[in-house]
């Protein structure tokens, strides 16, 4: 559940601005996951988000830098291991197919990740599509990919 959670937070952060733990546990409760404040912090803490300012005179939480690349593929790794059911790829597509409910929390991830030449992700519930851009490197990046479920 905590994988999941952070997946979510993740997701929420990208595509929101939000500036308060409240602001957050609110939008995970919209979301169907219930939280207490002494967790979102937690959660925060884990994940390394900051505060930065928003450009309207406020703040919202924001991803790490990617100085910390180590703890960050160690996470990735995680929710590789625990979501990911199947992996297939064909010219510069890389399909992974994922826990129910976890394809958008990876797809984040994936997007914030240092893996090099992975022009994006679009995600269904259970299914992710993974954009190479050069297919001579589809091969590679799977094979990556691959070595992060075992």
């Amino acid at each position: 559940m905590k994988s999941k959670r952070h997946l979510k937070i993740l997701s929420l952060i990208k595509n929101e601005d939000i500036g308060t733990q409240q602001e957050l546990a609110a939008r995970l409760h919209e979301s169907g996951i219930e939280v207490t404040q002494a967790t979102i912090s937690r959660d925060i803490k884990k994940l390394g988000l900051l505060k930065v300012p928003d450009g309207k005179g406020g703040y919202k939480y924001s991803f790490p830098n990617r100085n910390n690349k180590v703890d960050a593929r160690n996470w990735l790794e995680k929710m590789f291991q625990d979501f990911v059911v199947d992996m297939d790829y064909s010219e510069n597509l890389i399909l992974l197919k994922t826990v129910n409910g976890t394809a958008g929390g990876l797809g984040v991830a994936l997007d914030n990740s240092d893996l090099d030449g992975i022009m994006g992700t679009i995600a269904g519930d259970d299914t992710l599509l993974l954009v190479i851009k050069n297919k001579e490197n589809t091969v590679e990046i799977y094979k990556k990919l691959e070595n992060m479920l075992s």
